[in-house]
Order: structure tokens, then sequence, then C-alpha cells
């Protein structure tokens, strides 16, 4: 029996998700559906179940550090994604680490406010994203809310959620995917890249309120690049796996819904 290889391996920097949908734990179940070896670097620690957030622990940005540095120093990393960045210290720690290390796929879902609502980063780390983590990044995959904490404008239509893109691209972002899951009608995502726009579209599923799209949608991105797509291959695969985990979610608690992660289709 002959063996076919090692996976190639992609690298979450994000939180801890005690319930399991999002965070870290809903990036390493996408990866493991997608034959991506996943390495994490923790941010927080949350305690958190499908209902809310109870809490959260920042991981100090010294120890970010001492995670990167450990991860990089063996680990042939072939993509990352980042997810919860609690602060702006933590934010500059990432973005010294993945500086020079050109050709390095990064995908940043700035995490800011919790589905549930509740508050996730401090002060201060928009503005650090847009500096420091947004030029290094190959695409930026904010929600209409995250939107508008980063371009300081209202997002609520597809026109503004194109200015928004358009806006995000000029502070240095190679590319951007506004997500348009709480638009009315269809589920629309507005990619720009370097060939202009385009705009992925989806049946909405009436399943209610489900935790961990946001997480599973970049870290499906990430995949993708980690196994040598291309930005518009990687992003359509990673629609059509988050719309069939959604099909297919289920209530594990008393809250939000869960997606239920398996092989996405060819």
């Amino acid at each position: 029996m002959t063996s076919s290889g090692p996976p190639p391996v992609a690298l979450s920097i994000a939180g801890s998700d005690s319930g399991g949908g999002a965070g870290l734990q809903a990036d390493l179940k996408t990866w493991e559906a997608f034959g991506v070896f996943g390495a994490t670097v923790v941010t927080s620690v949350t305690a958190q179940n499908t209902r809310g957030v109870r809490g959260i622990a920042p991981t100090r940005a010294g120890d970010v550090r001492a995670q990167l540095r450990a991860v990089f120093e063996d680990l042939p990393i072939a993509a990352v994604k980042t997810g919860l960045l609690p602060s702006a210290a933590v934010v500059r720690e990432v973005a010294l680490a993945l500086r020079g290390r050109g050709g390095l796929p990064l995908v940043v879902d700035p995490v800011l406010v919790a589905t549930s609502g509740d508050v996730l980063a401090g002060g201060g780390v928009a503005s650090a994203l847009l500096e420091r983590l947004l030029p290094l990044s190959i695409l930026v995959t904010p929600n209409l809310d995250e939107a508008e904490a980063l371009t300081g404008r209202r997002v609520r239509t597809l026109g503004e959620m194109r200015d928004a893109a358009s806006a995000l691209v000029e502070r240095g972002a190679s590319a951007v995917l506004v997500k348009g899951g709480h638009l009315e009608g269809a589920a629309v995502d507005v990619l720009l890249d370097a060939a202009g726009f385009e705009d992925f579209t989806a049946e909405r599923l009436d399943v209610g309120p489900v935790h961990g799209t946001g997480c599973t949608l970049s870290a499906a991105i990430a995949a993708g690049l980690a196994r040598g797509a291309s930005l518009r291959d990687a992003v359509a695969a990673a629609k059509r796996y988050v719309h069939d985990a959604l099909r297919a979610s289920f209530a594990v608690g008393g809250g939000a819904r869960v997606l239920r992660h398996a092989r996405p289709r060819p």
C-alpha cells in the first residue's frame, strides 16, 4: 500500500468556543471535511454555548507570539485564517508573524461581535485590522455589521455592500467578500477582487438562527487555498459547503442551531 502523502496544513488564529459550534472548533471540523490538517493559535478562551457568550478570557499577546513561533518553526503552513483577535496587541503580534511570508494566503474573518450580539473584541481592534492585517490578506470576509464597523458607513443593501468592498480594497485589502446573510431575499455575498465584482447567490434556507456560519465559510475558503484552488473557486466551493451544512443543521442545545460538517461536494 502506498501513501498519498501528508495533507496540506492550514493555521487558524482564533478563539476557542466551548459550545463547539464556532471559532477554532468550527475551523478544525471544516478542514477535516476538506482533507486539510489544522493547526491552531488560541487567541482567547470563551465561555459560550448555543444561547450566547457567558465570558471571554483573552490570551496575552506574548502567549500568542509563542504559539505563532512554535507553529511556524515546524509546520509547512499552506494557508492562514484569522478569527477572533481580542486586542490590538494581539493583532500586532499576528501581523509581525505573517509579515515577510510572501505568497502565504491569509483570510481575515474580522470577528468583532458574536451572532448573539455579544461584543468579543476590545477597543482599537477594527483600526488595527485595517492598518496591519488587511494589507497582508488575500481576502477579508466581513458580514454586514463588520463591514459597517470597518468602513464607518451604512451597509444594508446590495449597492452598499459593493461600496463597502470598494472602500476596504482602497484601504489595502487584495480582495473582499461582504457576506449578505442578513439581507432580505436570496443570500447574496459580494466578492471584489482584481477581476472586479462577482455575486455569489444561494437559496435562503428557513432554518432559523445558526451558529458558526462565518467561521466555517472563511475556514472553507482557506482550505481551498491551501489545496491550491484559485480564490474564486475557493469561494464558490466554500459557499456550497456552508449551504449544505446549513441545510443539514441541527439543534444540539437550547439556542441557535449548529452546522453539520461532512465531506464537501466535488
